[in-house]
């Protein structure tokens, strides 16, 4: 294969991981995927993971970046990166063909433009400096120092600290041998009519709802994360937290929750027409009355 790496991305439901599975197994691939909240286990259902479809008549397809982490746990995108860079060695030792596959555009972004991150320890000296400060005075540091990508980043004090000190460390030097690897990137985008895409949203979360989403939240606060945390993990975990914690009532929140997964598919259009506007190359393909099969009978056309 001419390229390094296989890309796969589109706004959520709209079948990303079947075409990425379907051409897999066409190629001889495994998937990494490109999800920042499937790296938690136990949380499957409210996160779409979708683990049957790695799995075509018999036949499983390896994944890699899926339940990695314990939920509750912080996972940032150095991490994410390095996590990356171990799984596509890994399938490339092995000889087989490499296929990110998902929708978090920041992860994407930050493979295929090459973030060049750094570790960062903790700055014990900014962290005092900061202890007097408001909430309200470090969200307004952390907005000027960079763009804000997470929203989450300003609800946690501690993850407010914990942004501003990465933030102020984002341009320390990076030894050449730490810079993220340049890789010949092949990306295909799958699109649909929005109005077909709201009713696949619609459709989608009804069956996670009527499926286990709710008991599985409910799972793991029994567990013992606080409500707070799971709000951390998006839409579904902090609407759905709030229904299990008596803050709205069913309709209300399945009111919400389908309107904010609609807006955040809008959200995740954006960011990839901001990646081309950049200069980022992607194939879009139309997936309205296409099989998986049949969109990979198109990839491979336009690989060729």
């Amino acid at each position: 294969m001419k390229k390094d790496l296989i890309c796969i991305l589109g706004p959520t439901a709209i079948g990303k991981t079947k075409v990425a599975v379907t051409l897999a197994q066409e190629l001889g691939g495994e998937i990494i995927s490109a999800d920042s909240r499937q790296v938690y286990r136990q949380m499957d259902i409210g996160t779409g993971k979708d683990l049957a479809d790695y799995t075509v008549d018999g036949e499983a397809v390896p994944y890699h970046l899926i339940d990695i982490v314990e939920p509750g746990t912080e996972f940032n995108l150095f991490e994410y990166q390095q996590a990356f860079l171990a799984a596509y060695s890994k399938i490339k030792d092995a000889g087989k063909v490499p296929i990110l596959c998902g929708g978090t555009g920041m992860y994407l972004d930050a493979i295929i433009n090459r973030y060049n991150l750094v570790k960062v320890d903790r700055d014990e000296e900014l962290r005092l400096g900061l202890a007097d400060k408001s909430d309200e005075e470090m969200a307004e540091m952390l907005s000027a120092l960079r763009p804000l990508h997470n929203s989450t980043d300003t609800v946690d004090r501690e993850r407010l600290v914990r942004a501003i000190e990465i933030a102020v460390h984002a341009d320390d030097e990076i030894a050449d041998e730490n810079r993220f690897p340049k890789l010949n990137t092949q990306i295909f985008g799958l699109k649909l009519d929005r109005v077909i895409l709201k009713e696949r949203i619609t459709v989608r979360l009804k069956e996670r709802l009527e499926n286990g989403m709710i008991e599985e939240i409910k799972s793991l606060l029994d567990q013992g994360l606080a409500p707070e945390q799971l709000e951390f993990y998006g839409l579904e975990y902090r609407l759905v937290t709030q229904y299990v914690t008596g803050k709205l009532n069913y309709n209300d929140m399945y009111q919400k929750l389908r309107e904010a997964i609609y807006q955040f598919a809008r959200r995740q259009e954006k960011w990839f027409r901001r990646m081309e506007r950049k200069g980022t190359a992607i194939h879009w393909l139309e997936t309205k009355d296409k099989t998986a099969v049949q969109l990979v009978g198109e990839i491979k056309s336009i690989m060729q």
